[in-house]
């Protein structure tokens, strides 16, 4: 059985891959973040405080547990915040992978890298993994320099490329698209919603999953993760108020400019997902099913 360890253990993704690990015993693993574990469950796994940033506790944790491969989900993700901070983005979103993949070659490490469609402009989604990259944000840009480390190393290595990750944790320290626009909607604020950009939302569930299916089919090279449906922003936020039955009428549609955020986003992602459902056997839901099951864990947690 394999040793995964992965970084970023407390954001979503990272529960939701010891959420899985947990429930089906498929690899064991040891989970790590910065600062305490704030999963609730703290048997089953190894738990160890590591810092990215921190080189010399990087390599102690790496060499007390001595994993087969590292998934590294931490990362700089706010794409307004990467574009107003760029050193400290470029910290956490590129020299903290040069760490990672020069451990990784060393000793001889499977690494997993978690990367975005903000890696694409745009203009030609959806994408397929040979396309051409072409950020038009500092995130963007950060991701694809990550990319190219990986490219260009010696390492055995995989890239996850994936699309505005949503779901639910015991702890939600923060929110994603699909709980701000219920949030916001059952307490009656009127929002606004822009309706010239366009996605293919992923359910955490199965990013986690395509992380797992990635060790177990030893996965090299670029792929494609996300959920299978395309629609405009704006429509998204429609079927999470269709869904939970909330007022549509308190949502207004506006263009990207008239947000005046930092940072440009791509108008059109979206992926290709043919050779990872050929090649790792990914079989992603569709949105209603994934807002299903946020709904079925959000009772349970009740």
């Amino acid at each position: 059985m394999k040793t995964i360890l992965t970084t970023g253990s407390n954001g979503l993704l990272g529960q939701k891959i010891t959420e899985k690990v947990l429930a089906e015993g498929r690899v064991k693993l040891v989970a790590t973040s910065r600062g305490f574990n704030r999963y609730p469950v703290s048997h089953g796994y190894e738990y160890a405080e590591m810092d990215i940033l921190d080189v010399a506790q990087v390599r102690f944790v790496i060499e007390r547990y001595q994993p087969d491969v590292i998934i590294h989900t931490a990362a700089m993700t706010n794409v307004d915040t990467a574009e107003a901070s760029k050193e400290s983005c470029y910290e956490l979103n590129v020299s903290a992978v040069k760490t990672l993949l020069s451990l990784c070659e060393e000793k001889n490490i499977q690494l997993i890298h978690l990367s975005t469609d903000f890696v694409f402009d745009g203009a030609n989604g959806p994408y397929k993994e040979e396309d051409a990259v072409n950020p038009v944000s500092y995130y963007g840009k950060s991701k694809v320099l990550a990319e190219e480390l990986l490219k260009t190393s010696t390492a055995n290595w995989a890239i996850l490329r994936t699309i505005l990750v949503y779901g639910i944790t015991n702890d939600m320290s923060r929110s994603n698209i699909v709980l701000w626009a219920k949030g916001a909607l059952e307490k009656g604020q009127p929002i606004n919603v822009v309706n010239d950009q366009w996605r293919m939302p992923t359910l955490a569930e199965d990013l986690a999953e395509a992380c797992l299916l990635a060790v177990e089919k030893n996965a090299q090279g670029i792929y494609h993760v996300s959920g299978k449906d395309y629609m405009s922003i704006a429509d998204l936020v429609r079927k999470v108020a269709d869904y939970w039955s909330l007022d549509k009428s308190i949502i207004s549609e506006i263009s990207s400019d008239s947000l005046n955020q930092t940072a440009k986003r791509p108008v059109k992602t979206g992926f290709v997902l043919d050779k990872t459902i050929r090649d790792l056997d990914y079989k992603p839901h569709s949105f209603e099913e994934g807002l299903k099951m946020v709904d079925e864990q959000m009772k349970s947690r009740k």
